[in-house]
């Protein structure tokens, strides 16, 4: 059927609970509009947006409710039921990035349709709770005369709460060098899983990431000897990096390097999940990284979690190098040194990623944690080659360290 578009239709979705009658399009000639498949009319035309539309979202739930995000960085909210012929501003992603900010996909929650992803030209992905934000925009219409519409009003439209902010760790620090590379980030698609517990995101110019929305990131704690003077070593997020509403905000957690007894894990392994370390182990010495992180992820799966398949996993990842693979080994340092402290390879390989992601001082910092745990480790060639990597870098760039 003939739209009525004057450009390339980039979503359509249709409306739930009308039989498959009535559609939603999306397009680059800034409009919206729907039809009525069963008399093959268009019955209602937008024209709010003022760049090109990217994507539409339904909700399970509301037959009569959508949503769009265009490059214009607004979500518009829609209501069937009213008689007005515009839709609402939902969200200003420009009131937090910049005039340049473009959104560029969204989806509702299938399980709870009251929370809304959204993702645009960066590497951050938002999670919004639409109840919030329309109490809040109730609360502002109350205390202010009739005559003054406030929805889209400049005056801080999202409450505290009302987002989140998922990221791949090692990106924000990486930013800059992607855009000296002409590499640019996009959120181009995201998705929840069935039951609204994760969320699928493809990174345009990099990777594609499933983020835990029922785990709510908190620091990671282990324990070191008591010969390890107790400090903090900042680094970013794991892969479900939550932040606070308004605005991009990463906040720091904390590697805490605190005073202990040595706590030892052990490292015995069944049969079968030795055949499978030992397979891995082939794989490795054969440089068939992908092969070899695979094997370690399976035993890892059926060991429920053993300190040196982590550590084994996380020499992979160095070795293989692609996007995020630094900052996977990082976490998988992370975890062997919770379930073992004591693992000296976990730990350099932690301060080596670390610096590898750019996190120099706290690279720094952690190395000189492992030279007072691993006194006769100190001055060996792959420590001497690290701290000579990490000062050369403080040293020549001085904003090139940590954050």
């Amino acid at each position: 059927m003939h739209t009525g578009h004057a450009a390339n239709i980039f979503s359509v979705k249709f409306l739930p609970h009308t039989g498959d009658r009535i559609l939603v399009t999306g397009a680059a000639d800034t409009k919206v509009h729907v039809h009525d498949l069963t008399v093959k009319e268009t019955i209602h035309m937008f024209s709010d947006h003022t760049n090109r539309v990217k994507r539409i979202a339904t909700a399970p739930m509301w037959p009569n409710t959508f949503w769009s995000a265009a490059e214009d960085g607004i979500i518009r909210q829609y209501d069937l039921r009213e008689n007005s012929k515009h839709s609402e501003v939902l969200i200003d992603l420009t009131e937090f990035c910049g005039q340049l900010a473009e959104a560029k996909c969204l989806a509702v929650n299938p399980r709870d349709n009251n929370y809304l992803a959204v993702g645009a030209n960066g590497p951050f992905v938002r999670l919004y709770d639409i109840r919030m934000i329309h109490n809040y925009r109730k609360s502002l219409n109350q205390n202010t005369s009739a005559a003054v519409h406030t929805f889209c009003d400049r005056q801080k439209p999202i409450p505290d709460g009302a987002g989140q902010y998922y990221v791949a760790g090692h990106l924000p620090v990486k930013l800059r060098d992607y855009n000296n590379r002409l590499r640019v980030l996009v959120a181009t698609y995201v998705t929840f899983s069935p039951d609204g517990t994760e969320l699928l995101v493809n990174m345009g110019g990099e990777q594609v990431y499933l983020f835990d929305l029922t785990f709510k990131q908190r620091p990671y704690t282990f324990v070191l000897p008591k010969m390890c003077q107790s400090s903090t070593v900042d680094v970013p997020n794991g892969k479900t990096t939550n932040g606070v509403s308004n605005g991009i905000h990463l906040p720091p957690s904390h590697i805490r390097f605190v005073e202990s007894k040595t706590q030892s894990s052990s490292t015995e392994l069944p049969p079968y999940l030795e055949k499978i370390k030992h397979q891995a182990n082939n794989a490795f010495a054969c440089q068939q990284w992908t092969q070899a992180i695979q094997l370690y992820s399976l035993g890892i799966h059926e060991a429920r979690g053993n300190a040196m398949l982590y550590g084994n996993r996380a020499a992979a990842y160095m070795k293989r190098k692609w996007d995020g693979d630094h900052y996977d080994a990082l976490r998988d340092c992370v975890k062997a040194l919770a379930l073992n402290p004591g693992h000296l390879k976990a730990h350099f390989r932690l301060a080596r990623c670390l610096f590898e992601l750019k996190y120099v001082a706290e690279a720094l910092e952690c190395l000189d944690d492992f030279k007072g745990k691993f006194p006769e480790q100190a001055h060996s060639s792959a420590c001497d080659a690290l701290d000579k990597d990490i000062k050369a870098a403080l040293y020549s760039k001085p904003d090139s360290g940590g954050r």
